[in-house]
């Protein structure tokens, strides 16, 4: 329940980032060890991975300051019919990290947000050219190997779930493999990172060419997860949304902010850098632009949705063409009830701005969309009520609670 149109004031701190987090936790099955990650978001999603890994055999502990230790050297289960991986799209990362270790694994085929077509033909491509065989039946996707050997692979489209997974699966292939078209966002070159900690040899994680010559095993690694470039930048159009708004968000890496700070500045906010905080001041109704979401270091996809929100009270005309995801603007009808004068066209948005939302009761169809409602209602004259929380609890770790720090009248009821 949110009563809107009071301005967000103070300090706010951002938590680990959920897509490193829901790769990391994954890629350190390579290891016939102990691994502890640290910095992590407590949130559904990495929840959900732990009681997938806990029915896998490994042992995993999590505590209230976000360190979670995996130790998989008793892990036994490589048949996951468990509906869990429904649940999230991630778990598809269970693929290459157990193929890389054990050369097989069954696992049910993964789910997630309801977003738009995402299929893993780039990830089962790439599996095919390191040596695996593949078969998709039931529903169940089936990998085996005899040996995995370093190949070059060009992805015919730049994909983080397939940049991620080929490079976690590729770690312990022989020889050397070279992945074309990559993915660059953070969490790419995060996992990576966190490879290398672990005994992998990867490079080129960042660029458009990642190169990982074969190691015959992994160690265990203790390791910090980067901040959350997506939660961060939720908070930063939260702050400029509303009038009189003035937020510093800590604890944030500025280069992976680039792309926002820039919209934001040009619809007339003041965005200040500060080493590991950014200021956000919103002087008044802001100006309208045009946005199309690309692959890092563009515009991100999982920000259209709460910009959206912000530009619904935008003067004049502004335009958001979505490039990533065709099924993203399912929003759009919930904002409609708020009274939002926006027209969608195919992946392309037409937002005529208005002056005032009108709270209302709405509903959460996916995960970043619960966010661009959180924002709404914060924005929004009167009292609106959003449901399906359990979208926004999948990558948001205490969404209300941080938003009421800030001075939002917020609160979660629980019926």
């Amino acid at each position: 329940m949110i009563n809107g149109g009071k301005p967000l004031v103070g300090h706010v701190s951002v938590s680990g980032a959920k897509n490193a987090t829901v790769a990391l936790i994954p890629a350190a099955l390579l290891a016939n060890d102990r691994c502890v990650l640290e910095n992590l978001p407590l949130i559904r999603d990495v929840k959900v991975l732990m009681e997938i890994l806990e029915q896998m055999g490994a042992k995993v502990r999590e505590d209230e300051n976000g360190t979670l230790e995996i130790d998989s050297s008793d892990l036994n289960h490589l048949h996951i019919t468990n509906g869990k991986v429904k649940e999230l799209r991630a778990s598809y990362y269970l693929l290459g990290a157990l193929l890389a270790r054990f050369k097989e694994v069954s696992m049910a085929y993964p789910g997630g947000c309801d977003i738009g077509l995402r299929p893993i033909d780039q990830h089962v491509k790439g599996f095919r050219a390191l040596g695996a065989e593949v078969e998709i039946e039931h529903g169940m996707i089936n990998l085996k190997a005899d040996r995995l050997v370093g190949s070059h692979i060009f992805l015919d489209v730049v994909s983080v779930g397939a940049t991620i997974n080929l490079m976690i699966a590729a770690t312990m292939a022989e020889g050397t493999t070279v992945l074309e078209n990559v993915a660059k966002e953070p969490h790419v070159v995060d996992v990576a990172n966190f490879l290398n900690s672990m005994g992998a040899d990867v490079k080129g994680a960042g660029t458009d060419v990642i190169k990982i010559r074969g190691v015959e095993s992994m160690h265990g690694s203790t390791y910090m997860v980067i901040p959350d470039q997506i939660e961060a930048g939720t908070y930063m159009i939260a702050a400029a949304a509303i009038p009189g708004g003035d937020v510093v968000i800590e604890n944030v890496i500025p280069k992976h902010l680039d792309s926002i700070a820039a919209k934001l500045t040009e619809m007339g906010v003041e965005v200040q850098f500060n080493g590991d905080s950014v200021r956000v001041i919103s002087k008044g109704r802001p100006k309208c632009v045009d946005i199309k979401t690309l692959p890092y270091p563009g515009f991100p996809t999982d920000l259209q949705q709460p910009i959206t929100s912000m530009l619904t009270q935008a003067e004049g005309t502004s335009m958001i063409t979505e490039s990533i995801w065709e099924g993203r603007f399912r929003h759009v009808d919930e904002l409609k009830r708020m009274g939002a004068d926006i027209k969608v066209e195919g992946r392309v948005a037409v937002i005529e701005g208005i002056r005032d939302l009108s709270g209302s009761n709405v509903s959460a169809t996916d995960l970043r969309a619960g966010a661009a409602l959180v924002i709404a209602g914060l924005m929004a004259k009167g009292q609106t009520e959003i449901n399906n929380l359990f979208h926004i609890d999948r990558g948001y770790e205490n969404l209300e609670g941080k938003l009421a720090s800030l001075g939002a009248e917020i609160k979660r009821i629980k019926y």
